[in-house]
């Protein structure tokens, strides 16, 4: 079983975790004006947003976790009903400020369709390498 990266329990992510890059509480002033350079509307500028920040940010996961969420991310693009909106949204209890809220981008789904294809481009070899290992293993 895939162990999370700092802690000896199972990996089980959620869909929010691929948008940990655009919280930022605490971070107004430096990350958030770097993001708010961006309109996540803007097809080459939600590219730079997804390639810069969200993919970079998840580097630190190694390619059998990349691939996990990735594989997951897969799975809620072919759920008609997914609510993708709901994962722009900030959780004040849980100190999470996404740097634009569900009011602000216009096609989430579109946006996570985004991030699945880069993510293939991007990673491409280390989704392929984890393909063809059975996670059973891991």
């Amino acid at each position: 079983m895939l162990k999370s990266p700092f802690r000896d329990t199972p990996f089980t992510p959620k869909i929010s975790y691929i948008l940990a890059a655009l919280s930022i509480y605490d971070l107004e002033e430096t990350k958030g004006k770097a993001l708010w350079r961006y309109d996540p509307n803007n097809v080459k500028e939600r590219a730079t947003i997804i390639k810069d920040f969200i993919l970079k940010d998840l580097m630190y996961l190694s390619y059998r976790h990349r691939y996990i969420l990735i594989s997951m991310l897969n799975n809620a693009l072919s759920n008609p009903d997914f609510d993708f909106a709901k994962e722009f949204e900030s959780d004040y209890d849980e100190y999470i400020t996404m740097a634009w809220d569900e009011t602000e981008i216009a096609d989430p789904r579109g946006f996570f369709a985004d991030i699945y294809r880069l993510a293939n481009e991007v990673w491409k070899e280390d989704l392929q390498k984890a393909s063809l290992e059975d996670p059973a293993t891991w």
